[in-house]
């Protein structure tokens, strides 16, 4: 590992005064993409930036609304909150199976949907719920976030403070994990919002990361039950093949997927 300089800010006003000041400087969250890559020498970052100890980062708000957590908050603390279980228990289902004890005690919201791998569980939650990011700058919808592998939104030093779930109707997540890792091969999040509107996202599928999958949406609208996607076919166009799985085998198991999510939703 090179030589970096380690900050621990009090608060995201002078986090973001630290980025500006380094002249290659890197935030950290959890660390499991970042510390990693900087062991095996790939990033040289010099400065990096703790956020996981500031107070205004912690925390979960839940209102008749909507459920706001706030960027640094782990995935067990979201996995545990009884009032996430509560309004969106797919929410605290999908946290409570990301890793391992010691990712989950660690890696945090913030960071996931940041780094934006495109096997990570959480962007799926994101995009089915419709929830918006907060940033120290501004406010962007799940929709315009995404924009593929490991790319977002975010600007140079931008810092996610929150992220702002709609509780739905029903929701579910369903993935099928890789073995060791427990990325997910293929996972889909469905979503059903108080007014019927379907929202469906599928991670670790596609080339580009997080999707959309409007056949499932259409489908699932006319008929929310898990036999509606029966006849239903999802093109293998765009899907990632790999040693774990062909392309045909992953849009297999976005309908199979789907259809527990579901089950489970129901």
């Amino acid at each position: 590992m090179y030589a970096t300089t380690y900050h621990r800010p009090s608060s995201v006003e002078e986090a973001a005064s630290l980025f500006t000041k380094g002249t290659d400087a890197r935030y950290l969250a959890g660390g499991h993409t970042l510390i990693p890559v900087m062991k095996q020498r790939l990033a040289a970052p010099s400065d990096v930036i703790d956020l996981a100890k500031i107070p205004s980062l912690v925390g979960i708000d839940v209102s008749a609304d909507a459920v706001t957590i706030k960027g640094a908050t782990t995935y067990y603390d979201i996995a545990n909150n009884a009032q996430v279980r509560k309004v969106i228990s797919a929410l605290s289902n999908l946290t409570s199976t990301i890793g391992d004890p010691a990712v989950r005690y660690r890696g945090t919201i913030g960071g996931s949907i940041a780094n934006n791998d495109p096997a990570a569980d959480l962007p799926a939650a994101v995009v089915a719920l419709n929830a918006s990011v907060t940033t120290n700058k501004r406010s962007i919808a799940a929709d315009d976030f995404f924009k593929g592998l490991f790319s977002t939104a975010l600007d140079d030093g931008e810092i996610i403070t929150a992220v702002t779930f709609p509780i739905p109707a029903q929701a579910a997540y369903a993935k099928f994990p890789h073995p060791a890792s427990r990325f997910a091969l293929t996972g889909v999040f469905v979503a059903k919002t108080k007014a019927g509107d379907v929202r469906a996202a599928v991670t670790g599928a596609s080339q580009n990361g997080v999707m959309r999958v409007a056949a499932i949406e259409q489908a699932l609208k006319a008929n929310w039950s898990p036999s509606a996607l029966d006849n239903l076919r999802i093109p293998d166009d765009g899907l990632t093949a790999d040693i774990h799985g062909s392309a045909a085998y992953r849009a297999n198991l976005i309908k199979v997927m789907a259809q527990r999510a579901v089950t489970a939703a129901s």
